[in-house]
């Protein structure tokens, strides 16, 4: 499983982009000795969708275990982060900003408007693994990034959105691997 290690509050940066390959790869290869290729299965669009809601469900199960509000699933957010998850897989980059260089936030208001809103505001939490990934193992790495902690734990979020992928033979940043990619937009407007 990967994070951008250069996340900084939700905007990914890329200044260590080559070392960050290069220990992505380190550990996939260790982690891949240790899968049984049983359960290495590939998930079908079914099972996707609903890893998508067992995802809403853990970051809501999570937020009320620290005394925050559960958040409302937006088909608009679902919407912005599979626009982005099924990016990050078909080009082969692994950023919070799309591939042409554009702000995350700027993606998300395409799909969720600020329009007719006095107040905006949204984060993103983007993981993956190859070859399969779980709810719990998608909380775990996000649980221990300090800036993916922190969009779990912000209390303005009222909203939303989870998208995850599968992509086989993902290129780029992910060198042919078959990757699971979650994006999991949050939101406020009010």
């Amino acid at each position: 499983m990967a994070l951008h290690p250069d996340c900084r509050n939700g905007v990914a940066v890329t200044r260590a982009r080559a070392l960050c390959v290069v220990l992505v790869l380190a550990v996939l290869v260790g982690a891949a000795r240790l899968v049984d290729p049983a359960s290495a299965t590939s998930r079908s669009e079914k099972s996707l969708a609903s890893l998508n809601h067992e995802v809403v469900a853990a970051v809501n199960r999570f937020r009320v275990a620290h005394g925050l509000v559960a958040l409302h699933e937006s088909s608009a957010l679902d919407s912005s982060a599979r626009q982005h998850s099924l990016e990050i897989g078909r080009l082969g980059y692994f950023a919070h900003s799309s591939h042409d260089g554009t702000a995350f936030w700027k993606r998300i208001q395409r799909f969720y408007t600020a329009r007719g809103h006095g107040y905006w505001s949204v984060g993103e939490n983007l993981v993956w693994a190859s070859p399969t990934l779980s709810v719990a193992g998608a909380m775990k790495e996000w649980i221990s990034s300090p800036p993916h902690l922190k969009n779990l734990l912000t209390a303005r979020w009222r909203d939303v959105g989870v998208s995850a992928v599968r992509v086989a033979n993902a290129p780029g940043y992910f060198h042919g691997m078959t990757v699971i990619i979650i994006t999991n937009d949050f939101g406020v407007r009010r």
